[in-house]
């Protein structure tokens, strides 16, 4: 289901920040637009919470997880709050195994060819290349000719309606988006309309 849910538009809400009392309408918002895949960070207020909520209220077709996840107690957390997918910044070997152990996608995050063939070896569903500014799209592009054909990449850290566009053309098959579409305080039908942004933005890049 994940690359299904992924080839949708490749976009990942990164909702860094959320609290539990907001996760229903900005969830609720982010599905209207066409957002189909969303992680709550673990450094959030009460992220479990809110990954329990973003789960009862939104459909099937729409993937909840949690991102920051930097062990593997937080692996089983997730698991038990509903979560679908575990997203890291890094690639821990213990915490990859426990991922696909506890029958979750997994992203984790990469930032050198090694990582990115360590973390596949390990069951990756989607490599997060992270951080997007440092590795840059000319690696990117270099990776993708070594890698498994079909070896999702999703550039985050800094990516804006503006810039998907290069990152694309040289192969991405989806992005992270964080403080670009979402942070703290941020109206709900401000969300709503970065959301709708972004998702504009991707189809233009690729019609």
């Amino acid at each position: 289901m994940f690359h299904s849910t992924l080839a949708i538009n490749g976009l990942v809400a990164i909702l860094r920040g959320l609290r539990p009392e907001e996760a229903e309408s900005i969830g609720s918002a982010l599905y209207v637009a066409g957002i189909r895949l969303i992680e709550v960070p673990l450094n959030s207020p009460q992220p479990l919470r809110s990954i329990e909520i973003l789960r009862r209220i939104l459909p099937d077709d729409c993937l909840v997880g949690a991102g920051t996840v930097l062990s593997t107690q937080q692996v089983q957390a997730v698991k038990e709050a509903g979560g679908q997918l575990i997203v890291m910044p890094h690639c821990d070997a213990q915490v990859l195994h426990a991922a696909k152990d506890a029958g979750l996608y997994l992203a984790p995050g990469v930032a050198t060819p090694s990582e990115a063939f360590a973390a596949l070896a390990a069951g990756a569903d989607a490599l997060k290349l992270f951080p997007a500014e440092q590795v840059g799209i000319g690696a990117m592009k270099a990776w993708l000719a070594v890698l498994p054909t079909g070896t999702a990449l999703l550039p985050v850290g800094g990516i804006t309606p503006e810039n998907m566009a290069p990152y694309l053309r040289a192969g991405a098959a989806g992005f992270g988006l964080g403080s670009a579409l979402y942070s703290p305080g941020l109206p709900t039908d401000e969300v709503g309309r970065r959301a709708h942004a972004f998702i504009q933005a991707r189809h233009a890049a690729t019609a």
